[in-house]
Formats: C-alpha cells, sequence, structure tokens
C-alpha cells in the first residue's frame, strides 16, 4: 500500500510497518531511535569526517530486520538529511537494500541515479 510520508502520518507507517506482532512500547521506541542514531552518524561522518561503519552497519542491520526492506529505506530517506543521501545510498548499496526508486517522501519519488556514491565509504567498505 503506497503512503506519501510525511511528518503527520511518518510514526503510524512506522508502527504499521514494525515486524514484531506483539511488542511492548518501549521496545518499538528503542527500535525506532535506530533511525535517529543513524542520522546523527552519518551527519557526523559529513561535518567531521568520523565514520563508525561497523556501528551505522549494525543500526541498518536492525532497522530492517525490524522493519523490512521497503518500510525501512522509506523511513531512512525521511529521516535522514538530503545532504547525506550520498552516505545512505552507499551503505544501502553495500547491504543490497536500495531501491532505483524511493517512493512518496514528503510528496516526491527519490531516484537512486540521481544520488552520487560516496566513493570515500564505498572503500572503507570494500574492505570490510
Amino acid at each position: 500500500m503506497f503512503v506519501n510520508l510525511t511528518n503527520d502520518n511518518i510514526l503510524i507507517y512506522a508502527v504499521k510497518s514494525y515486524e514484531g506482532l506483539n511488542y511492548l512500547h518501549s521496545e518499538f521506541q528503542e527500535d525506532y531511535r535506530l533511525f535517529q542514531y543513524t542520522k546523527r552518524l552519518l551527519q557526523r561522518y559529513r561535518t567531521t569526517g568520523e565514520i563508525k561503519l561497523n556501528l551505522i552497519l549494525n543500526h541498518l542491520n536492525m532497522i530492517y530486520n525490524t522493519f523490512g526492506a521497503e518500510a525501512g529505506t522509506r523511513i531512512l530517506f525521511f529521516k535522514i538529511n538530503e545532504l547525506d543521501y550520498s552516505s545512505l545510498k552507499t551503505f544501502l548499496i553495500y547491504l543490497n537494500y536500495m531501491p532505483s526508486i524511493v517512493t512518496g517522501i514528503r510528496g516526491e519519488d527519490i531516484v537512486s541515479s540521481d544520488i552520487p556514491v560516496d566513493m570515500h565509504i564505498a572503500k572503507l567498505l570494500r574492505n570490510i
């Protein structure tokens, strides 16, 4: 089902996409915070050049395990600053989760081919 993600419906979309059928509210909140943690790590990389590859990969794996591939990707692109799309795309390509189009983010579609790959991160990921 297509849902255009906005500030008004992002939390509802996340709850509906959450993989835990019987979960505590606190568990959902903890898993939902992974989006914010990932956002901060990518912002830190953009501003300082410091990258925590394994921590970002762990957060992304946990996001995809709990929210699924489509919802995880859509929520990430909704939450993450456009300036960090290149870094995010590079990680998602590495994990094989980057679709050609991410639909319905604030009324627009994000086309993967319009986002460059971060070659520094790509080089680091190749060495893992």
